[in-house]
């Protein structure tokens, strides 16, 4: 029997009235029992963070998800709660990073998930570069989206060969972004070159915290290893401050399943 599926979603914007996710308490009850009826035992609660985001710190994010979690565990809702930051690249995040004005997933000190503006893409070679040096990876957050790695195939591996990491958006594979996005999450699935799907939920009726069923859809699209993997395994890996291979393809060009030995449904 396989194991038991453990999600770990690490963007979600799930804090109340902090950004552009639930405005209220009730809002972040609903999507956290929408949660943790789906199946997710863990979410990174990821407020944007600068850019149009600008007053959240370290942290007052550290001690909204602390009431939040102290909110839902009275409330009986079986959800683990973290903070984490979903961050607009700008200058000096290294040195913000280190005394703690900005956030890594999970506040574990490794993983930073960046945000790039959706209609560009910015140069930030030089960025992971500082960051790997700091001991840091950064994690392209909702890559698909993004307007440069949809029109130039060979732009999210580049970013991965600097040693990004990338997350796709669970609603994205199943198409609630446009046919164009599904692709282009689709295509970076099949190179290998994702390393987690998360929902980037915003509230209980649209954006929904829901992981089970693009689960489903990458079981019949890649399997069940390579699914659990996206979905479980490297998530997890956030949690518990591990490093997560970068997977790139090496050699001559080969199938998706012999890449990486990930048994293909079917």
């Amino acid at each position: 029997m396989p194991n038991p599926l453990r999600f770990v979603d690490i963007h979600c914007h799930l804090l109340p009235g902090v950004d552009d996710g639930p405005g209220d308490w009730d809002e972040a009850l609903l999507m956290a029992q929408q949660a943790a009826a789906d199946g997710i035992e863990t979410v990174i609660a990821t407020p944007h963070h600068l850019g149009a985001y600008r007053t959240n710190d370290g942290h007052s994010i550290r001690s909204r998800t602390a009431r939040l979690q102290e909110f839902l565990n009275r409330q009986n809702v079986p959800l683990r709660v973290l903070p984490g930051a979903e961050v607009r690249i700008e200058a000096d995040l290294v040195n913000r990073i280190r005394e703690g004005e900005i956030l890594t997933l999970a506040d574990r000190g490794r993983y930073v998930l960046l945000e790039l503006p959706h209609d560009v893409c910015l140069p930030i070679e030089r960025l992971l570069e500082d960051l790997g040096r700091a001991g840091l990876t950064g994690v392209l957050a909702h890559a698909e989206r993004n307007m440069a790695v949809m029109s130039r195939p060979l732009l999210a591996e580049s970013l991965v060969k600097s040693g990004c990491l990338l997350q796709v958006t669970a609603g994205s594979i199943m198409g609630s972004f446009g046919r164009q996005v599904e692709e282009t999450a689709l295509r970076l699935i099949r190179q290998g070159i994702v390393h987690f799907v998360a929902t980037d939920a915003h509230s209980s009726r649209s954006r929904r915290p829901l992981m089970h069923r693009t689960f489903d859809r990458l079981n019949e699209l890649v399997g069940y290893t390579a699914a659990r993997k996206l979905c479980c395994q490297n998530p997890a890996a956030v949690l518990d401050d591990s490093y997560i291979e970068p997977a790139l393809r090496k050699g001559k060009k080969s199938s998706f399943s012999s890449w990486f030995g990930w048994k293909k449904a079917g």
